[in-house]
């Protein structure tokens, strides 16, 4: 049984097609999503229709991410909050709650934050930064005790998360496999793929692989969406997709 694991879409359609695309030709039987679906991307609206539509037609499981919690309900004081550190992601807060419907904003709103599965024998656990924290961050090159604090109290033998759009994974002296799946929409990289995890599982031998796989897409097309969206800092979240040096705009 194969498993495709994404997350941080962040509205870009283009980006979620062509990770699509691979997903069905490396036949993966079931979609897990680990949330961000849309802010302070090109097509916000576009990219919720097309994850109900996988919803309705695939094996598609998904989660609640903190960008997604966020915008279900719009607050002036987030706003204000995010506008003391980053005036471009306030702007495209506000911008993204403009542009989201009522029923958009509820179909966030009622994403389960955390889930578990169980695949032959297999306990998996979806999580978007950590299981303490929703926006919590797992990079690479953490010391390990850090790691095994963050996921203390989980039995799950496998632990995805996203948030930060950096690829990484842990194996912990709890022999649980700690996987952080990159980012669909907005990777973090000079070199602008999409970013995405197969799991393979070996259902005779009850044992699995897992592998980060990059996708290219039209980052132009993307990118021209975008700016053509017009709020304040639309401009360097293009440049971003082009070629992010940093995990926020500055």
């Amino acid at each position: 049984m194969k498993i495709a694991v994404i997350s941080d879409i962040h509205g870009n359609l283009e980006a979620l097609k062509s990770v699509l695309v691979d997903i069905e030709k490396k036949k993966c039987n079931k979609i897990l999503c680990l949330g961000d679906i849309v802010m302070a991307g090109p097509e916000p609206s576009a990219t919720i229709d097309k994850i109900k539509s996988l919803i309705e037609t695939k094996d598609f499981k998904i989660i609640q991410g903190n960008t997604d919690k966020m915008l279900s309900v719009f607050s002036f004081d987030t706003y204000n909050e995010i506008l003391k550190t980053n005036v471009v992601m306030a702007s495209a807060y506000l911008a993204d709650s403009e542009i989201l419907t009522k029923e958009e904003k509820m179909f966030l709103e009622k994403l389960p934050s955390q889930m578990q599965i169980e695949i032959n024998g297999i306990k998996i656990m979806m999580v978007h930064g950590s299981p303490r924290r929703n926006n919590e961050n797992i990079y690479p090159d953490m010391p390990i005790k850090e790691v095994e604090e963050m996921i203390k109290g989980t039995t799950a033998d496998v632990i995805f998360c996203g948030h930060t759009h950096v690829p990484c994974g842990y194996q912990t002296n709890t022999n649980q496999t700690v996987i952080n799946v990159g980012s669909v929409g907005r990777p973090f990289s000079q070199d602008p793929k999409s970013c995405y995890v197969l799991m393979d599982i070996n259902e005779k031998e009850n044992s699995y692989t897992i592998k980060h796989q990059f996708v290219s897409y039209n980052v132009e097309k993307s990118a021209q969406k975008i700016r053509e969206r017009g709020f304040e800092g639309a401009e360097k979240l293009a440049k971003m997709l082009l070629s992010a040096t940093s995990r926020y705009p500055e």
